[in-house]
C-alpha cells in the first residue's frame, strides 16, 4: 500500500471514530423525527418515508464506488469530500421548508454517509499495523454501534429542546470539526495495485433498479398493484437489473463481481445480512410512528427515543459475546438461532392490538434485536472468510451493499403495508387505534415470513469453526450490528484467520 504520510494515527482514529458515530447516530435517529418533520412541513409521513428509504438506496449504490474512489484518488481526499457533503446535506435538511427538501437532503446524505464509512475504515487500517490496527478497528466498531444505539434518544431529546432541525445542525458542526483534524493529522493513502476504472454505470443502474422498485412498493397501494404505473416501475426495475448484470460482466473493475455469486456460502451470508438488517430497520421504523401517534401511545419524540433504549442496549451488550458464541456452537447454528428468535419475536408482535401498552412491546422488540445481532455479526464475518484474499474487498462490498438494500427495500415494504392496512381498517369503520395496531400486526407477520426465509437461507452456510477470538472479531461483530464492515478489516481477518471454511 502506498502511504505518502504517516502522521498522527491517533488523529486518524479520532476523526474516523467520531465521524462513524455521527453517521450511524444520524441514520438511526431519523425515523423518530418523522412525525415532527411532518407536522412542521405539512408533508405526510407516508411521503417522508423516502427520507429513510432514499438514504439507504443511495448508500447501497455508492458505498462500493466510494471505496473505489478512495483507493484510486486518495482515501483522505475522498473522506474529506464525504465530510463536506455530509455538512452540506445537514444544512440543506435543517433549512428545508418542505418535505421535498428534507428527502433530497437525505438522499445526498446517503452518499455522504457511505463515503465517510467506506473511506474512514480504509484510512484507519492504513494508519495502523499489527495489534494497534486491531485496537483501532475495535474502537471504530464500538463507536459505530454506540452511535446507532444513541441516535433515537438523542434525536428525540433534540426534537423536544431545539426542534427537529437541531439534530442536523449539531451533526453538521461535529462533522465539520472532523475536517481540520483530518487535514492536520491524517495521512493520505491509495491502493496502487487497484484498477483506475470506476464503475459509474453500475452505480447508476443499481440506483435505478432500487429506486424503481421502491417507488412501486411505496405507491402501489395508492395506484393499484396492477395499474400501469406500478407495473411500469417494476418493469423498469427488472430492465435496469438486467442491464446492470450485462454491464458488470464487461467492466474491468465491476461494482459487483458476479463470479462471487457462485459461492453459495457467501450468497447465504449476504442474503442473511440483507434480511436481518432490513427486517429490524423496517419494524423499528413502524414502531417509531406507532409509539408517537396520538391515537395509540401518544409518546413525545423524547419518550419514543427512550422507548428504543432496551432494543439498542440489547444489541450493544450482545455484540462482544457473538464471537465466543460462534466459537462454541458454530456460525451456521448461531445465524439460524438468530433468525428463529427474530421469527418468534415478530409472531409475538403480530398479536398486537389497541390495548397494548409500552411494556407489552419490550420483550418482542428486545428479542428481535438479540436475534438480529446473533445472525448479523457472524454473517458479516463469514462473507469475507469464505473467499480468497484477493476477493475479500469485493466480498465486503457485496455485504455492505446488502445491508443498505435490506434497509431500503424492507422499510418501503412495511411502510406500504402499515399505511395500506391502517387506511383500509379505518374505511371499514374501525377505530384509528385499532386500525394502526392492525397495521403493525400485518407488518410483523411480513417480517416473520422474511425471517423464516432467513432460516432456510442460513442452511446454505456450511460449518465454520473459527480459531481463538481476536479483537478484530469483536469489531466485526460490532460493525455487523450497524451499517458497514469495510474491506481492510475483513482483509486482515481472512489473511490471519484460523477458521476452517467449507468449499463453496
Amino acid at each position: 500500500m502506498d502511504v505518502t504520510d504517516r502522521r498522527g494515527s491517533s488523529g486518524t482514529l479520532l476523526a474516523t471514530c467520531v465521524s462513524a458515530l455521527v453517521v450511524n447516530a444520524n441514520t438511526s435517529a431519523v425515523a423518530i423525527l418523522l412525525p415532527a418533520i411532518s407536522d412542521d412541513t405539512g408533508t405526510p409521513v407516508s411521503t417522508l418515508q423516502w427520507a429513510v428509504t432514499g438514504y439507504s438506496l443511495v448508500g447501497a449504490a455508492t458505498i462500493v464506488t466510494a471505496g473505489a474512489l478512495g483507493d484510486v484518488f486518495g482515501r483522505r481526499k475522498i473522506f474529506l469530500g464525504g465530510l463536506l457533503l455530509f455538512v452540506a446535506s445537514c444544512a440543506m435538511i435543517a433549512l428545508a421548508q418542505g418535505g421535498g427538501g428534507v428527502i433530497a437532503g437525505r438522499c445526498i446524505q446517503g452518499a455522504a454517509g457511505s463515503t465517510i464509512l467506506a473511506c474512514g475504515m480504509s484510512l484507519l487500517s492504513a494508519a495502523n499495523t499489527g495489534e494497534e490496527q486491531l485496537r483501532a478497528v475495535t474502537l471504530w466498531g464500538a463507536a459505530s454501534a454506540i452511535g446507532a444505539a444513541a441516535g433515537p434518544l438523542v434525536g428525540g431529546l433534540l426534537v423536544e429542546v431545539t426542534g427537529w432541525q437541531g439534530l442536523f445542525w449539531i451533526d453538521a458542526v461535529i462533522a465539520a470539526a472532523c475536517i481540520p483534524l483530518t487535514l492536520a493529522r491524517t495521512a493520505e493513502s491509495r491502493d496502487p495495485n487497484r484498477s483506475r476504472s470506476i464503475d459509474f454505470p453500475g452505480t447508476l443502474l443499481i440506483a435505478l433498479t432500487l429506486a424503481a422498485l421502491i417507488f412501486a412498493l411505496s405507491k402501489g397501494q395508492e395506484w393499484g398493484w396492477l395499474s400501469g404505473r406500478t407495473i411500469g416501475c417494476l418493469v423498469l426495475s427488472v430492465a435496469a437489473l438486467v442491464a446492470f448484470v450485462v454491464v458488470e460482466q464487461r467492466r474491468a473493475a465491476p461494482l459487483l463481481d458476479l463470479r462471487l455469486l457462485r459461492n453459495k456460502v457467501l450468497v447465504g451470508a449476504t442474503v442473511s445480512i440483507l434480511i436481518g438488517s432490513g427486517t429490524l430497520n423496517a419494524i423499528m421504523y413502524v414502531i417509531s410512528l406507532y409509539f408517537q401517534d396520538p391515537a395509540t401511545l401518544g409518546m413525545s419524540a423524547l419518550q419514543a427515543g427512550l422507548a428504543t433504549l432496551p432494543v439498542a442496549a440489547a444489541a450493544v451488550i450482545l455484540a462482544p459475546l457473538i464471537t465466543p458464541i460462534v466459537g462454541k456452537i458454530g456460525a451456521r447454528t448461531t445465524i439460524v438461532s438468530g433468525f428463529v428468535i427474530m421469527t418468534v419475536a415478530f409472531v409475538w408482535l403480530a398479536f398486537v392490538d389497541d390495548t397494548w401498552k409500552y411494556a407489552a412491546f419490550v420483550i418482542p422488540l428486545v428479542a428481535s434485536a438479540v436475534g438480529m445481532s446473533l445472525q448479523n455479526g457472524p454473517a458479516s464475518s463469514i462473507s469475507t472468510a469464505v473467499v480468497s484474499p484477493d476477493e475479500v474487498g469485493a466480498a465486503s462490498g457485496v455485504s455492505n451493499m446488502a445491508r443498505y438494500v435490506g434497509a431500503s427495500v424492507m422499510t418501503a415494504i412495511v411502510a406500504s403495508i402499515y399505511a395500506g392496512v391502517s387506511a383500509h381498517r379505518v374505511a371499514a369503520g374501525n377505530s384509528t387505534a385499532g386500525a394502526l395496531a392492525a397495521g403493525v400486526s400485518r407488518t410483523a407477520i411480513a417480517m416473520a415470513l422474511w425471517c423464516v426465509l432467513g432460516v432456510l437461507v442460513a442452511l446454505l452456510i456450511g460449518r465454520l469453526r473459527p480459531g481463538k477470538p481476536r479483537p478484530l472479531d469483536y469489531a466485526t461483530a460490532a460493525a455487523g450490528t450497524t451499517h458497514t464492515l469495510h474491506a481492510p478489516a475483513a482483509r486482515a481477518q481472512s489473511s490471519r484467520s484460523g477458521a476452517e471454511v467449507p468449499a463453496a
